[in-house]
């Protein structure tokens, strides 16, 4: 099933949900978007096509980095003590090594450190853990632990924690109706789909 065809599905499930509680349009709307949203999260995982929609060109933070590498090896320069101008230029040169060896690849991990980082200091646990999440599935395989029931729950949780932060009915299910719709809809018993999803995952490999 392709991205359009799993963000519909989970669409639909996030308008089932909103029906079901007789939500007001404003949070009908907002459910049925996060149920789209979710339907896509599982294929956030490296080989999954969401990843490049998600992140920013390698070479936009390669260039950033390196720029940010030259500014401090210049700045040492003008330190007054001796140790502090060499240990300046040292940590500049590290930043341009490091900016050297960035390929896209890379850059669903740094965007799950930058959630991270961005959800410890609001000091909201639901952001922290989608930072993990997304960290986790950058280095994943495609239809692997995004596309198991520990995803689920994984996902589930974060899903909970964000309806608590909200205060809003509906968030939950519609987040995890969401996902476990995407899951759904790429099992092998479906005629359409040459894969299944290894959703017993570490305990079983097999496709289903």
């Amino acid at each position: 099933m392709n991205g359009t065809s799993h963000a519909a599905v989970g669409a639909a499930t996030g308008f089932v949900v909103a029906n079901s509680l007789q939500t007001s349009p404003t949070t009908t709307l907002l459910l049925v978007g996060l149920g789209g949203i979710s339907g896509l999260i599982p294929d956030i995982d490296i080989d999954g096509k969401l990843r490049g929609k998600i992140t920013l060109s390698h070479k936009v933070i390669r260039l950033s980095a390196l720029i940010i590498g030259i500014m401090m090896v210049i700045y040492s320069f003008f330190e007054k003590s001796e140790m502090e101008r060499w240990l300046g230029v040292g940590i500049g040169l590290m930043i341009m090594l490091i900016a050297s060896l960035i390929k896209q690849k890379h850059m669903l991990t740094i965007t799950g450190v930058a959630v991270l980082v961005g959800g410890l200091s609001v000091e909201e646990l639901w952001i922290i853990l989608l930072g993990i999440y997304i960290m986790i599935a950058s280095v994943s395989s495609h239809r692997s632990y995004t596309h198991s029931l520990v995803g689920i729950a994984f996902f589930g949780y974060i899903a909970f924690l964000f309806e608590s932060s909200l205060g809003m009915d509906g968030v939950f299910y519609a987040c995890l109706g969401g996902y476990i719709s995407h899951l759904i809809g790429d099992l092998k018993i479906l005629p359409f789909n040459k894969r299944g999803v290894k959703m017993f995952l570490p305990l079983s490999s097999k496709e289903i």
